[in-house]
């Protein structure tokens, strides 16, 4: 497997918190940061540094953008963030674009007309997980991603779910879907055909329509289901 090449803009405790998780995975880093004060060399030695403001395109040419293969828009400024993710895009052809959106505001911006292809908003996905955690059977949407539309779900199985007891591979799921994982326990279950939905069980899943999202709903939560719109892109 190809080593990934990540550039993290800044260095604050997300950009730091994110490249730690990146380098624990075999990711190369480049962190770029314009405040002195942020840069942390000890903290993580792994990493590369730089000090430069990523909204400049001739430093962003001179860190070897074009050369990465993901680009993490994580300052704490949404303006920064989507300037860097624009020139990331068009300038340089980053494959994949990911971006901090600080402001629930400003979430309808972070669109690829941006070069966004996921944006992260850490208070709509808090919001996802705490109404999730008090409605069981809910259909909840952690995370849109640009490409193809498509959305990650999650949905917590009610004692009366239908699905309850069945082997995934007697299940028909929508034709624009699929399960991704299975969390039970505090621990990953793989969606084999073999595997039985419990009650309690978080099921992960990616439905590339609306529609598919609906149909999932009524497949895995009780009836009558409600649908939960929670975005975390524009």
């Amino acid at each position: 497997m190809s080593i990934r090449q990540v550039v993290i803009a800044g260095a604050g405790k997300v950009g730091r918190s994110i490249a730690a998780e990146l380098l624990e995975n075999g990711s190369e880093v480049l962190i770029i940061e314009r405040d002195p004060q942020k840069i942390r060399t000890d903290a993580l030695p792994e990493a590369r540094w730089l000090l430069a403001d990523a909204c400049e395109l001739s430093q962003l040419d001179a860190a070897g953008l074009n050369e990465c293969t993901v680009l993490v828009a994580a300052t704490g400024d949404d303006k920064v963030n989507l300037v860097v993710s624009l020139l990331a895009k068009t300038e340089f052809g980053v494959p994949r674009v990911v971006a901090r959106v600080n402001h629930p505001k400003n979430e309808w911006l972070f669109t690829e007309s941006w070069g966004v292809d996921v944006a992260v908003s850490a208070p709509r996905l808090l919001t996802a997980l705490v109404e999730e955690a008090v409605s069981v059977g809910d259909l909840v949407r952690l995370m849109r991603f640009r490409q193809g539309d498509a959305s990650l779900v999650e949905l917590t199985l009610a004692e009366d779910a239908p699905v309850v007891g069945q082997r995934i591979g007697e299940i028909t799921l929508p034709p624009d879907s699929a399960l991704v994982v299975i969390l039970r326990d505090g621990r990953a279950v793989i969606p084999s055909p073999d595997a039985t939905l419990e009650h309690g069980d978080e099921v992960l899943a990616v439905a590339t329509s609306s529609e598919a999202e609906e149909q999932l709903a009524a497949l895995l939560g009780p009836v009558p289901a409600r649908t939960r719109t929670l975005t975390t892109g524009g």
